[in-house]
């Protein structure tokens, strides 16, 4: 079949809306037509030539839709189910799935090729293969993806809103929740209020966090922040550990979670700083992966046992926790609707990255045909 797409075709270029062929699906596999997209930071980081793919690629890795067809074997969903996708596929069988840990399903290992794990391609142009990001590629209107790649969701949940849940919404609030571990009456200092950090902030408030500190250069952004339950908003990351120092007695933060768009030393040391003895820094943001952002002190960790840790996905379990988050949200007790600050047309993908990047979107949403 044909499908309208938004295709990558080199660092630095803008998306290209262009029509492509689809194969349909086979062995394991699923094709959904998408309802919405999410614009997340991540794929900024292909065009900016952080995290070169493979191109082209087809955009897109937050995503939810409608099944329309189901290959040979395919057991977890049927036609006419509605599904939110996860960026990571889990297969359940893996060290890491097997362990609790589906967010490091081997299967990711194509998702920056965008090819299927076994390297072949599902669209295509011209006998050209085109790639689809982290698999999924939901800046097109249908796609054949993987059944590992989809979570089954209640079918009176709006995709328009369950989409948030694929990456920025776990991401954030594991970040805090699992990564960060934070607890009742901690104190949390989070630097990048987008669309992972927002989040960041919810799942600290719903832990039960006594202050949760809030640093970002943009005023719409601190402004959010509080009203998503931040106790304190800065700009300078100086001006936040002096107001964290003073709230703790001088203890520092019980954890330091960094989600801006692009990791720097700075902001590394900074977190590092803040935080108090045996307290925890998690960086979820990414950075180019040749870069060395982590520069600090080993005495300062091992005479304060500080640690410094990375996480994806928020450490979540994406078949468990993307329903768990949408049951929240559906009693109420999880802000989703509000995240969504604007909604574009496929076609405005590119007005949409610009908008992000101009800082005036918390998240944005493509609503498909």
């Amino acid at each position: 079949m044909k499908t309208k797409a938004a295709v990558l075709r080199d660092v630095g270029k803008p998306f290209e809306i262009v029509e492509l062929d689809l194969d349909g699906p086979r062995e394991g596999e699923v094709l959904i037509k998408y309802t919405a997209a999410g614009l997340c930071h991540s794929d900024l980081h292909l065009t900016d030539g952080d995290l070169p793919p493979r191109f082209p690629i087809i955009g897109g890795h937050e995503g939810a839709g409608i099944i329309e067809e189901v290959g040979p074997g395919v057991t977890k969903v049927k036609p006419g189910d509605h599904v939110v996708c996860s960026f990571i596929p889990n297969c359940g069988t893996c060290r890491y799935c097997s362990t609790g840990r589906q967010n490091l399903c081997d299967m990711g290992a194509t998702i920056l090729a965008g090819s299927m794990p076994d390297g072949s391609f599902r669209f295509h142009s011209d006998g050209e293969d085109i790639g689809a990001m982290c698999m999924l590629g939901t800046f097109s209107e249908r796609a054949t993806i993987s059944q590992h790649s989809v979570v089954k969701v209640d079918d009176w949940l709006p995709l328009e809103t369950a989409v948030v849940v694929g990456c920025g919404v776990p991401s954030g609030w594991g970040t805090a929740v699992n990564s960060g571990n934070v607890r009742a009456g901690d104190t949390v200092i989070i630097y990048g209020i987008g669309g992972l950090g927002i989040n960041a902030v919810q799942g600290a408030v719903q832990a039960g966090a006594k202050y949760v500190v809030v640093v970002d250069p943009l005023e719409f952004k601190r402004q959010k922040a509080l009203e998503f339950g931040a106790t304190h908003a800065f700009a300078d990351p100086d001006e936040a550990q002096a107001k964290v120092t003073e709230l703790t007695w001088g203890q520092g933060a019980d954890a330091a979670l960094i989600l801006v768009g692009t990791v720097d030393e700075a902001v590394v040391s900074s977190a590092t700083a803040a935080i108090g003895k045996g307290g925890t820094v998690v960086i979820t943001g990414l950075a180019d992966p040749t870069k060395l952002t982590v520069h600090v002190s080993g005495a300062d960790l091992t005479l304060n046992e500080k640690t410094i840790k990375g996480t994806l996905f928020g450490s979540s379990n994406p078949q468990y926790d993307i329903v768990r988050l949408l049951r929240l949200y559906d009693a109420g007790r999880l802000k989703l609707d509000e995240l969504i600050t604007t909604r574009y047309t496929l076609e405005q993908v590119n007005q949409g990255y610009q908008d992000l990047r101009d800082g005036k979107n918390i998240r944005g949403v493509i609503v498909h045909d």
